[in-house]
């Protein structure tokens, strides 16, 4: 448990590191380029054999579109950060660990690789994870008084639903291709690799767009937000290390490992947010949140049963 119980804990943690972003005046694209040097530097140092890399064909189809999936990355770190500072952290969470739905319905109806027979219950906890996320969303707007806040409030109301929904979906792809690339291309002691692999692809890809921002835009990148990126790139990668580790230890039973995770998640992201950031839910988001819980054993049942 202590392998489930570090890799809830490195996960919270990413959305409490963003959260902070504005506060220090971190520029969250700035953070999320340099996230991913940690990332590469935090895989190494955990990598046992480097020779593997000397392994590693560069030039092959499967290395380049795994190398491209690092722009999925910084699409959906972005993403993250924004729903975490714009809208809240308990509906970033729900966001991003309702977007199970995602890769449950590509494996279904796309992949065709599902080891189980689903049933109504499986399928109306898809419909409910779906609901969860929209009452999770939801914020109050009303507290805005002011004549220009009152004429903002349709468009503020519209960005806080938008979000979240944009962080589900990218989410959402990002699993789906991370599970279809890594098992179409990588053996299954190579998970490390692949990720290391694919952060790299998003060093290249978000250095190149920051680049350009600094010396053809002007944008000033300042120390801070290094900073913010290489300290926010550690539990980054060690959220999904030490869930590795406990996928492993619990013989590699993703469908009994990752509702649990997924719960665990919510909740003390939750219990964070308020006790750190005092971020207040309203009764639908509370309801969202019972509604995901379930909504997750719904999905997994069969399982949680064992």
């Amino acid at each position: 448990m202590l392998y489930f119980s570090l890799s809830v804990l490195f996960t919270v943690a990413l959305y409490l590191i963003m959260r902070a972003f504005p506060r220090y005046k971190v520029d969250s694209f700035h953070a999320v380029v340099f996230n991913y040097y940690a990332c590469v530097l935090t895989g190494l140092l955990l990598t046992p054999d480097l020779h593997l890399f000397e392994k590693v064909s560069w030039h092959s189809e499967g290395t380049l579109i795994t190398l491209a999936l690092g722009g999925m990355f910084v699409v959906t770190f972005m993403l993250i950060g924004l729903t975490a500072q714009k809208v809240s952290v308990t509906a970033t969470s729900l966001a991003g660990n309702m977007s199970l739905v995602i890769p449950v319905l590509f494996g279904l109806f796309v992949f065709k690789n599902n080891n189980k027979e689903f049933t109504a219950i499986n399928y109306a906890g898809l419909v409910t994870a779906l609901v969860a996320l929209a009452l999770g969303a939801i914020q109050n707007t009303k507290k805005e008084t002011t004549a220009g806040s009152v004429a903002n409030a349709p468009a503020r109301g519209n960005l806080l639903l938008t979000l979240p929904l944009l962080t589900f979906l990218a989410a959402g792809t990002n699993n789906t291709l991370i599970n279809y690339l890594s098992v179409k291309y990588y053996a299954p002691g190579e998970t490390t690799l692949f990720m290391i692999i694919a952060c790299s692809g998003a060093i290249l890809i978000g250095s190149a767009i920051l680049l350009f921002r600094v010396l053809i835009k002007g944008e000033k990148l300042y120390w801070r937000s290094i900073v913010g990126g290489l300290i926010l790139g550690v539990p980054n990668f060690l959220s999904l290390y030490f869930l590795l580790l406990a996928l492993a230890s619990f013989g590699n039973s993703a469908a009994f490992v990752f509702p649990i995770y997924n719960i665990l998640t919510m909740l003390v992201s939750a219990c964070a947010a308020w006790l750190i950031y005092r971020e207040r839910l309203n009764h639908l988001n509370k309801f969202g949140l019972l509604l995901a819980v379930i909504a997750i054993i719904m999905i997994s049942y069969q399982e949680l049963s064992l």
